[in-house]
């Protein structure tokens, strides 16, 4: 895993600010996102645990709004040099340097987690070690949302991103990798962007444990579509 990270890291250092500018305000074009962004946080302080880790921070604008929402998050990126813009554009806030298969916070401590296109430079393989370690960190019950790229055939897509190597995921497949790490799948969008690839951009909202309102194992298969 540590192979991969490691460009992926230099990578993103070298393109802090300018990635920077393009994502800062880039939320105002993006009313799914900012719909699933909200839904999320009106859950997440419903459970009464606020504590919400920004998973992949970036520049650190999603941990602003956030804490907008009302929820005490913090963001964690792989990248130092995100994690330093991050510091400086939200000195309030706390952000921390920070692998993904090894997050720096106790078992069940977190009310949330975000994991906002951060997993889409994971190759295939190495995803479920990361949703199990984001498992581990949630309080039962807890609410991660997980936006990627989507694509409508049957495997993960290989595809050249601009700052480093990414996959795109189907839908139902990216859902059973979530039910194997024990969350429970209640809620998803896919929307077409506005994107030369071509991909879908897909939000799913799972929660730590079975839906209470589940009959069974298909819950997941029923999540809401739109």
């Amino acid at each position: 895993m540590a192979e991969h990270q490691d460009g992926t890291r230099a990578a993103y250092d070298g393109v802090v600010e300018l990635y920077a500018s393009m994502f800062a305000g880039r939320l105002e074009a993006q009313p799914f996102s900012r719909a699933m962004l909200g839904t999320f946080a009106e859950l997440v302080r419903g459970t009464g645990n606020l504590r919400t880790a920004d998973v992949g921070c970036g520049p650190g604008h999603l941990t602003a709004m956030l804490h907008d929402l009302e929820l005490d998050a913090f963001g964690l990126d792989l990248s130092p040099g995100m994690v330093g813009h991050a510091r400086r554009a939200h000195p309030g806030l706390r952000f921390d340097e920070a692998r993904m298969e090894a997050l720096p916070v106790g078992d069940g401590e977190l009310g949330g987690v975000l994991a906002h296109y951060s997993m889409i430079h994971t190759p295939p393989g190495e995803l479920p070690a990361l949703l199990a370690e984001q498992a581990r960190v949630l309080a039962p019950g807890g609410l991660l949302l997980v936006s990627f790229f989507a694509t409508d055939g049957p495997d993960p897509v290989r595809f050249d991103h601009k700052v480093a190597p990414a996959y795109s995921w189907p839908a139902d497949r990216f859902a059973e990798l979530l039910a194997g790490a024990g969350f429970t799948t209640f809620a998803r969008l896919l929307h077409d962007p506005a994107s030369e690839r071509g991909f879908l951009d897909a939000h799913l909202l799972a929660r730590l444990g079975q839906d209470p309102d589940a009959d069974g194992p298909s819950a997941s298969r029923r999540s809401s579509t739109v």
